[in-house]
């Protein structure tokens, strides 16, 4: 079930078809127990907002609203059973729900790519709480709401100048201050999008129109950036071109000629892609093989090969093909070099792009990456090589104190050299084996701290994690759905493949519900257990894998193989990956 108060208040089942929410007043009481956030609002409450003046059996009449709205929403909850979604708690009633449009929109908002920010601006279907535009309850959310759209609205803009998409941004902005000519930084960006349109002459025009609006019709005096702006525009300032980065690339194309330059500041570029979400990382995949095909030369090759360093946090492949591909070009040229930082870049990356594989190679890969990165001076190669050695611990169960480990050395080394891409990484493998643990006052921490260097360094995909670890809190399928919608487009498939399925199945297990019949990817074989099964891929996913085993199988051979498994985790949890989990080890041991 989802609900939307983008417009008018309405809600769509898991079909996307609306629900009948019957009158006025019952769509009244599901607006006010959003706008409440799972609060529970005190039936009294709810009759002051309804009514002016409260009739007599006004509270009668909001149970009965309740009520209805319970048959609506769970149509298929047996008699006298629980309702799961608009609870009763203590004097009043909660909404426990994760999927509103409003709050999806609020989440959206903090990206910083045109399309995302396009998708977010796109739930809008109107006034936000539309019918309720005069009840005071719903004013203060109102006003919010609005207020982040019309800020949302300029971030499109300001999306749009730093792409060069400058005459694309008029029509929108001439548009929204019309609508709402107190916005001063409207005026500024729309004044800007003319410029550079090469339309000076209206640019000005525009700032004029907006000096004779916020002090003629506003009494307010327009602001120094406004008159800055003007003063540039007319002296042709050389700042408000913005195209900086189309004049350093034309340079580099003038000036750098060599193949092995070229290549190694192509690898830089797609290591900085991948972290920037809205498909840079199955972009910057794809191209990565690219170019190291196009070094003929061992020494070039070497080098392209080991410079993608970019922080791996999910323990299956995204590309099986290519990550074999990149291997084995790594053990091709890896006899060929003898200095210990190239070996140990090569070595890593082979820890790194084995991820999932039974062999031994790639873990005496990692430790040999380590044993070499420890005797250099280099603390980017040595965080690359614990990003491999944390790979590799995954071959076998109850390994989350060593990841600890592995995580609280990166933490510490990132912040001590500025390393916050793998800073976050040391956050999320603390997050990871904290879960494992049950200690989820220090997974929160760590997630609190994944978010705020993702927020200062424009990490989005860090959201990923630490939007699923909060649904694992959450423990509602509803808060599953709305973390793996933040997987689409972002180019990880060796993650997204079968995830939300197995959280569903999951939480079913977990409350004795059964499973849904559904595919479940790569993660079938474990669900659905025979005497035939297979042993899990190495992964964060192993315990949870095996867990499955002995919950779907009676087949006594499996059984111990799956007993025997396990007994390395007796003391953990089957969260160590901090997206799922089904319980305590030692429930299935």
């Amino acid at each position: 079930m989802e609900f939307g108060v983008l417009g008018p208040v309405v809600a769509w089942d898991d079909a996307g078809r609306p629900v009948e929410l019957k009158g006025p007043r019952h769509r009244a009481v599901l607006a006010r127990l959003i706008i409440a956030r799972g609060r529970v609002v005190p039936a009294t409450v709810l009759v002051d907002d309804l009514w002016t003046d409260p009739p007599d059996g006004a509270l009668s009449a909001v149970r009965t609203f309740v009520a209805a709205l319970r048959r609506a929403l769970e149509p298929d909850r047996a008699p006298r059973t629980p309702a799961k979604l608009l609870i009763t708690e203590g004097p009043g009633y909660a909404l426990r729900s994760d999927a509103v449009d409003a709050w999806r929109f609020e989440a959206a908002m903090q990206a910083t790519r045109l399309p995302e920010l396009l998708a977010a601006l796109g739930l809008w279907r109107g006034p936000a709480y539309a019918e309720f535009a005069d009840e005071g309850w719903a004013r203060a959310e109102r006003t919010r709401l609005t207020e982040l759209r019309l800020h949302g609205i300029e971030r499109v803009a300001e999306a749009r100048l730093e792409l060069g998409q400058a005459a694309e941004a008029v029509p929108d902005l001439d548009a929204h201050v019309t609508d709402h000519p107190w916005r001063e930084d409207a005026w500024r960006l729309l004044a800007l999008a003319l410029y550079r349109s090469d339309r000076q002459a209206e640019a000005l025009a525009v700032l004029r129109r907006a000096r004779a609006t916020l002090t003629g019709q506003l009494g307010l005096d327009p602001s120094k950036a406004l008159a800055e702006l003007e003063t540039d525009i007319l002296n042709h300032a050389e700042h408000l071109t913005g195209n900086v980065w189309a004049d350093t690339a034309a340079a580099y194309n003038r000036v750098v000629g060599g193949t092995r330059a070229r290549l190694e500041s192509t690898v830089g570029l797609l290591r900085n892609l991948a972290v920037t979400g809205g498909g840079g990382l199955e972009t910057a995949r794809r191209h990565r093989l690219a170019a190291i095909a196009a070094a003929d030369d061992p020494d070039v090759a070497a080098r392209v090969i080991g410079a993608y360093d970019v922080p791996a946090i999910w323990t299956r492949s995204d590309d099986e093909a290519q990550a074999a591909a990149i291997v084995a070009a790594a053990e091709r040229v890896l006899p060929t070099q003898d200095h210990p930082s190239i070996r140990a870049r090569l070595l890593a990356t082979i820890a790194l792009e084995s991820r999932g594989s039974h062999s031994t190679r790639p873990r005496e890969a990692a430790a040999e990456a380590e044993q070499l990165a420890r005797g250099l001076d280099d603390p980017a190669l040595l965080a690359f090589a614990l990003n491999g050695v944390f790979m590799q611990t995954c071959h076998r169960a109850g390994q989350s104190v060593e990841r600890d480990a592995i995580g609280a050395e990166l933490v510490t080394l990132s912040q001590r050299h500025d390393l916050f891409t793998y800073e976050v990484l040391g956050h999320l493998i603390q997050l990871q084996s904290a879960c494992a643990a049950a200690d989820y006052t220090a997974a929160d921490d760590h997630a609190a701290a994944a978010d705020a260097l993702a927020a200062r360094h424009e990490l989005p995909l860090v959201a990923v994690f630490t939007r699923w670890y909060a649904a694992l809190r959450a423990d509602t399928p509803e808060s599953y759905r709305a973390a793996a919608a933040l997987l689409d487009g972002a180019g990880m498939p060796g993650l997204s493949d079968g995830l939300l399925p197995l959280a569903l199945a999951t939480h079913a297990l977990r409350h004795d519900e059964p499973i849904p019949d559904v595919d479940y990817g790569p993660h079938g074989p474990w669900v659905r257990a025979t005497a035939h099964v297979p042993d899990p891929p190495p992964g964060l996913l192993l315990e949870l894998h095996w867990a499955l085993v002995a919950r779907q199988t009676r087949d006594e051979q499996v059984l111990a193989r799956a007993q025997t498994a396990l007994s390395p985790a007796a003391d953990q949890q089957t969260a160590g990956s901090g997206l799922l989990t089904l319980g305590p080890v030692a429930a299935y041991l």
